[in-house]
C-alpha cells in the first residue's frame, strides 16, 4: 500500500489508528491481551482511541479518557510487559510506515514512543507499590 502523504486530518487518523489495531488484533505476542484479557469492545474502543490519537497529533478532537488508570487496572489482570509494549510500538510504526511519512509521521512515531515508554513505566511502578 505505502503513500507519501503525512497525516492531516482526523481522516488520516482513522487510517492509522484501523490498521494499527488490525494487526494488534491478530498479533501473537498482545492480540489475546486486547482480546480475551480486556475484551475489548472494539466497535466502541477505535473512536476513543480516533480521538486520542487526533488530541495527541493534531491537538483536537474529544478524547476524554485515562489511559493511564486503564492500563493500571488491566496491568491487575495479567502482567503488562516491556515485551508487550515494544511489540505495541512495532505494530504501530509497522502501521505507520505503510500508511504516511513526512513530519507529523515522525511526530507520531516519536509520540508513540513515549507514550509506550511511559505507560510501561508506571504501570510497573504501580504493580510494585504496596
Amino acid at each position: 500500500m505505502g503513500t507519501t502523504s503525512d497525516i492531516k486530518t482526523r481522516a488520516d487518523i482513522e487510517v492509522l489508528v484501523s490498521n494499527f489495531y488490525q494487526r494488534v488484533r491478530k498479533d501473537n505476542t498482545i492480540g489475546f491481551i486486547f482480546n480475551d484479557i480486556a475484551k475489548l469492545d472494539w466497535e466502541a474502543h477505535l473512536p476513543v482511541m480516533f480521538d486520542f490519537w487526533e488530541m495527541v497529533l493534531l491537538g483536537t478532537g474529544g478524547y476524554k479518557g485515562d489511559t493511564m488508570t486503564s492500563h493500571i487496572q488491566l496491568n491487575k489482570k495479567i502482567e503488562l510487559k516491556p515485551a508487550h509494549f515494544q511489540q505495541w510500538l512495532k505494530l504501530f510504526n509497522e502501521a505507520l510506515d505503510e500508511n504516511f511519512s513526512g513530519p507529523k509521521a515522525n511526530e507520531a512515531r516519536d509520540r508513540a514512543k513515549n507514550i509506550a515508554n511511559l505507560i510501561s513505566y508506571r504501570v510497573s511502578q504501580s504493580a510494585h507499590k504496596v
